[in-house]
């Protein structure tokens, strides 16, 4: 009987432990992307070679088709990959045009939003990515459709033509 007490102390001890390590390995536990000193800041810079805006980490901004007028609809399982851009004072711009604002979040958090568009970063995205544009998901029923965001008067980029897989032919056959 005392076996299995230990045994079962064992496996609490190595659970609790394993919880630590995956809740430092996703930074803290926390899904909001955050500045010190309160107020977020977003800039503009060339990703993928166009103009987009990034976070004060230079993570691509993005922002979804479906959330309008500061309606957030990325909650629960949605954050496990688009994190808002929060903020706990006023956003601050770094050479863009364009309006910086915040929305309450349902969690109390305070969201930044460029123009109207709620900003996220994508967490397959590392500094000077954008493995989010076009990207489409669903989480708790709802669809997504996440674009990159340009700064006003910025255009993407003109499309690369692929190039052609050359084809040969053996004569005789």
């Amino acid at each position: 009987m005392r076996r299995l007490l230990v045994i079962g102390a064992i496996v609490v001890v190595a659970a609790a432990v394993g919880v630590v390590i995956a809740i430092a390995a996703t930074g803290g536990g926390g899904s909001d992307s955050t500045t010190s000193g309160g107020g977020a800041t977003v800039s503009v810079r060339k990703v993928g070679g166009g103009s987009v805006l990034v976070d004060s980490q230079g993570r691509t901004l993005y922002h979804s088709d479906q959330e309008a007028g500061g309606m957030v609809l990325c909650t629960g399982a949605c954050l496990s990959f688009w994190q808002p851009l929060t903020a706990t004072g006023t956003p601050k711009a770094q050479s863009l045009q364009g309006k910086l604002a915040l929305v309450k979040r349902p969690d109390g958090g305070r969201q930044v939003t460029y123009n109207g568009k709620l900003l996220y970063s994508f967490k397959l995205d590392s500094p000077g990515q954008l493995k989010g544009d076009d990207f489409k998901d669903a989480f708790d029923g709802q669809k997504f459709q996440w674009h990159v965001v340009r700064p006003v008067g910025a255009s993407a980029p003109a499309p690369t033509k692929p190039t052609p897989t050359p084809t040969y032919s053996i004569p005789g056959y």
